[in-house]
């Protein structure tokens, strides 16, 4: 992967004001899933502090779903959701969090044994409320925390104060 190649991958993110509320610009990675050679940049660059330390990658719903799956199928391994409460068959844990505008729950099942490495994968990091809750299930369940990553970091948002050390792809 190239720095030509994480630019043009970077420059397909759009940012739309005022959405979902006013004062939010919302960042569209629509754009960048759709073009194949930027997802392979930007899964690449996502697994490759990683590679060889996790089993299975958990993404959070539901840009981070998009992303996950990319990386578990690029690294070979699983994809765990989590999901909004309410979504899943089996939740065995769930963890309320407050987000830069509102609050949300989110929930996963118990499909993997005790210790398994888990690569916690979302879009965004923004305050860090939802990669902090996402961690905090993942310990719940037992699970291994093996890393966390993400497409994009808000910085001036500081969502590592919460989270603790996040892998970004992309800090603006």
């Amino acid at each position: 992967m190239t720095s030509e190649a994480l630019a043009h991958a970077e420059s397909l993110i759009a940012g739309i004001p005022d959405f979902p509320q006013p004062g939010v610009l919302f960042r569209d990675i629509s754009p960048l899933l759709a073009d194949a050679q930027a997802l392979r940049t930007v899964v690449d660059a996502v697994i490759e502090p990683f590679a060889g330390q996790f089993d299975v990658v958990a993404g959070i719903e539901a840009r981070g779903f998009m992303l996950a799956g990319a990386v578990a199928i690029a690294a070979g391994v699983g994809m765990a959701p989590i999901r909004k409460a309410g979504k899943l068959p089996r939740p065995a844990a769930s963890v309320s969090y407050a987000l830069e505008y509102g609050t949300a729950e989110i929930e996963m099942s118990d499909d993997l044994e005790a210790g398994t490495r888990v690569l916690l994968v979302d879009d965004i990091l923004a305050t860090g409320g939802t990669l902090r809750a996402g961690q905090h299930l993942l310990d719940e369940l037992g699970l291994q925390l093996a890393g966390t990553a993400v497409l994009m970091e808000l910085v001036e948002l500081q969502g590592r104060a919460v989270c603790g050390p996040v892998h970004s792809v992309f800090r603006v």
